[in-house]
């Protein structure tokens, strides 16, 4: 395997999940609560947060490296997606053990990544095609990884002022998951004639 920089930083990205983990699955309360911009926030927390960004960060900057580049390897078209997927479902499912998001739009955001990466391996098995990414699941993504920080950081900067921000984000992203995913399905419905 070449190991060029976009692989790297999605290397790197994949090892910053146990990292984000370990800062969300054990009770930290020696490390106590920050104060930031009015809201007190466990350093736990804030640091899960601080790695989620950077994660996040590397797969926006994997991706612009290796389409600027033409770097395109096996090992990209597998991790990559996959690094994203496993990082995003990892903080949903602290969001909800957390209880600082609702199971059930978890379970649909989850069954929809899974189902829409199952249509895009039958794509790829059939010798099409796969569609790259329409707006609505570029705003889907985007309300994701907002959701997700703002959960974490307990809405800062939007709690002194009762807006839940995170949660908006969040419900926003369920809408522009359930759209996404429809369209998905709709623009591949000839895969499911044969």
């Amino acid at each position: 395997m070449e190991w060029n920089l976009p692989n790297k930083l999605t290397m790197f990205r994949i090892i910053l999940i146990p990292i984000f983990i370990i800062l969300l699955a054990f009770s930290w309360q020696g490390m106590g609560d920050i104060y930031v911009a009015n809201d007190l926030i466990p350093v736990n927390h804030v640091l899960a947060t601080i790695v989620f960004i950077v994660a996040s960060l590397t797969d926006l900057a994997d991706g612009k490296i290796a389409r600027a580049n033409h770097i395109v390897t096996n090992f990209g078209k597998f991790a990559d997606p996959l690094a994203d997927k496993m990082l995003v479902m990892t903080a949903f499912v602290f969001l909800v053990e957390l209880n600082m998001a609702p199971a059930w739009v978890i379970a649909i955001i989850v069954c929809r990544e899974l189902a829409v990466t199952g249509l895009r391996m039958l794509v790829l098995e059939q010798g099409g095609t796969v569609m790259a990414a329409q707006m609505p699941g570029k705003i889907k993504t985007t309300t994701q990884m907002l959701a997700i920080i703002f959960l974490l950081l307990h809405n800062i900067f939007f709690s002194a002022i009762n807006i839940p921000i995170g949660e908006i984000f969040l419900y926003i992203c369920l809408f522009f998951t359930l759209y996404s995913g429809a369209d998905y399905f709709i623009q591949s419905k000839d895969l499911f004639k044969k």
